[in-house]
């Protein structure tokens, strides 16, 4: 007897947080890439002179933690409500980083520049955004969110 495979409809939410673990991933793996990334990449530190398409600062650890975040990103768009949480408080987390970019100019573990800054603002309240609105779309078409199965 064959078998239709099931299709699992992706929410709104869920692929927002999809499309931001990969573009976390995308960044992650060309902060690796020699052309993309300019200049001497050292492990952390602000003193590292590596810049992705020469503008934003770089360094190992830094790529780490996009790979992490795009990891995290591309699990959590396996659930609603873990998209959610991972689009509002990884949006958060960026908003701090810009408040430490702003403040902090020299020392701490990861390197920062201007571009940086602008960058985490503006990832910061785009992904608080994504996770508010997909969930007003789900709740203006009466899916409110709550307890759920994968998917």
């Amino acid at each position: 007897m064959a078998t239709t495979p099931t299709r699992t409809t992706r929410r709104p939410v869920q692929a927002a947080a999809l499309l931001v673990g990969v573009v976390f991933l995308l960044a992650g793996v060309l902060g690796f890439i020699p052309g993309a990334t300019t200049g001497d990449l050292s492990f952390a530190g602000p003193h590292t002179h590596a810049l992705l398409f020469g503008l934003f600062a770089v360094s190992v650890l830094h790529n780490l933690v996009h790979l992490l975040f795009g990891v995290l990103g591309v699990v959590a768009s396996a659930w609603r409500g873990a998209s959610r949480f991972f689009l509002v408080v990884g949006g958060g987390i960026y908003l701090l980083l810009w408040v430490y970019g702003s403040y902090i100019r020299e020392g701490g573990p990861l390197p920062v520049n201007v571009a940086d800054n602008w960058l985490h603002l503006g990832l910061g309240a785009t992904m608080i955004l994504l996770g508010v609105a997909t969930t007003a779309v789900e709740r203006s078409r009466g899916q409110y969110p709550g307890r759920e199965q994968r998917g």
